[in-house]
């Protein structure tokens, strides 16, 4: 019978490292009801800088969503959920390894994930799951276009990857050896078929899998979908978020307009998977997880990109789409989810134990009606700012409470923005420092601190922690990357 795993000869000892280290840790076991005796598959979809609020669903009233909006009636709505970390090296390795960035030690771009951290692909590998990563990567931290080579791929055993790109027509990868492929179009959508091809194949083994999908879009450059989707959306026609400044008002309507047409092609390929799976019998046996990176600001507050503390940048969409046989009810939840809380979720609702490594959050017993386990608050944190969001460019080391109702944060002098999000979703009024507002910010300020304490944060300047892993930046804080 034809498998994607490679046959047992040419495993590597990378990868038999990390599943005897998997089998030797001590585990902890939340409690919780126990999943049924066949194993679910998972498919977990990550877009790139995909913001919460752009989906029909979540109320943008420009962006076509047709199939995600119909997929969020059958899932569990992580609404306040946010990205521990927003900028793509640090979430997705937290995504990972369910580990916050100053643990995993990737707190800015281009680093690598040191060999001997444990991952979910190598935790299910070693429950009998195929594993298959397909798209965007960017943990390896040894160049952008260059070969990743077994020992590197943290348990995954199909492989159609590169570490980073944003030219989606003209788009590599690899796959088992060193010679450089390439994508024939729009890489989302070539990807797409490609993952397609791999539930085919994994549905006629029986085998559970864990299929990784990783879409470059919609980050910028913005005008690259395909024509079908950029002729969808008229950017003057479109209607802004209160909080784009007049000044910058022709920029934004362009940028919208092409992140808009990439999200389309995502949606049409996003349904092109539920359509794989429903029609070769895994849909009602799959876990499938929709969700970004990091979302991007796209002119909000004059700004762009990500690794800012606002609603645009720091909120992701978290769906969770489950199997009837877990019991777990469809419906919008307001736990405050992280980012590394997927990894030790996921392993839960697979009935697979969760290894002590992990600091992420078991999150299936709030899905199946208990108390959220955060405390009803998640940390954003940003320990070294880099690139767009340098010194000169007002950019600032924070560390942020988003609660469900307030977004606090706080700069190395000390509170520097507070929000009231119910009452000011825009965050256009800073209410720090005001004296109404004394109490509550006293209050989010005792929790932020008892957080950061737990997770052993001690909020230093971001050189101390670039010295401390050794990492030698550029003078925007960018780490040196192979384009």
């Amino acid at each position: 019978m034809l498998r994607f795993p490679p046959p047992y000869f040419v495993w590597s000892s990378r990868l038999f490292a990390g599943l005897a280290l998997a089998a030797a840790l001590p585990f902890a076991t939340p409690a919780g009801a126990a999943a049924p005796a066949r194993k679910p598959n998972i498919l977990f979809v990550v877009a790139d800088q995909w913001r919460a609020q752009a989906f029909g669903f979540a109320g943008d009233p420009n962006v076509k969503t047709p199939n995600l909006d119909r997929f969020e009636r059958e899932c569990v709505n992580f609404t306040q959920a946010v990205s521990g970390q927003p900028v793509c090296t640090p979430a997705r390795a937290s995504l990972l390894t369910g580990q916050r960035p100053l643990t995993h030690g990737l707190f800015i771009n281009d680093v690598p994930l040191r060999a001997e951290a444990l991952t979910i692909a190598e935790v299910l590998g070693g429950e009998g799951y195929a594993t298959g990563c397909i798209g965007k990567w960017h943990i390896d931290g040894q160049g952008r276009s260059n070969f990743i080579p077994r020992e590197r791929r943290q348990g995954f055993d199909y492989w159609k990857v590169l570490e980073c790109t944003h030219a989606y027509n003209n788009s590599s990868y690899y796959a088992d050896g060193p010679e450089k492929l390439k994508w024939d179009g729009y890489d989302a959508i070539v990807q797409t078929r490609d993952a397609q091809r791999y539930l085919e194949l994994q549905a006629k083994s029986g085998r559970p899998f864990l299929l990784w999908l990783a879409w470059g879009p919609p980050h910028n450059p913005y005008e690259t979908a395909p024509e079908k989707y950029r002729a969808m959306y008229d950017a003057a026609k479109l209607q802004l978020r209160p909080n784009v400044p007049r000044e910058v008002e022709t920029r934004t309507r362009k940028d919208l307009a092409g992140y808009y047409a990439h999200c389309t092609a995502l949606d049409d390929a996003f349904g092109d998977l539920l359509a794989t799976l429903k029609s070769n019998g895994a849909y009602e046996n799959t876990i499938i997880v929709f969700t970004s990176d990091h979302g991007d600001m796209l002119g909000s507050h004059s700004l762009i990109r990500k690794q800012k503390p606002y609603e645009e940048s720091a909120r992701v969409p978290m769906l969770f789409r489950l199997p009837a046989a877990l019991g777990i009810k469809p419906r919008r939840v307001d736990g405050t989810f992280n980012t590394e809380d997927v990894m030790p979720t996921l392993l839960r609702l697979a009935n697979v134990k969760v290894p002590k490594s992990v600091e992420g959050l078991d999150f299936t017993g709030y899905m199946r009606g208990g108390a959220d386990p955060s405390g009803g608050s998640a940390v954003v944190t940003c320990p070294s700012p880099f690139g767009e969001y340098t010194r000169a460019m007002g950019g600032k080391e924070y560390r942020a409470l988003r609660t469900k109702r307030f977004t606090y944060v706080k700069d190395l002098n000390g509170p520097w923005l507070m929000f009231d999000n119910e009452r000011d979703p825009y965050q256009l009024n800073n209410i720090v420092g005001k004296p109404e507002h004394t109490a509550e910010q006293a209050r989010l300020e005792s929790e932020l601190r008892r957080k950061l304490a737990a997770s052993h944060d001690d909020f230093r300047p971001g050189a101390d922690y670039l010295a401390k892993w050794g990492y030698k930046v550029n003078a925007t804080g960018t780490m040196p990357y192979t384009q």
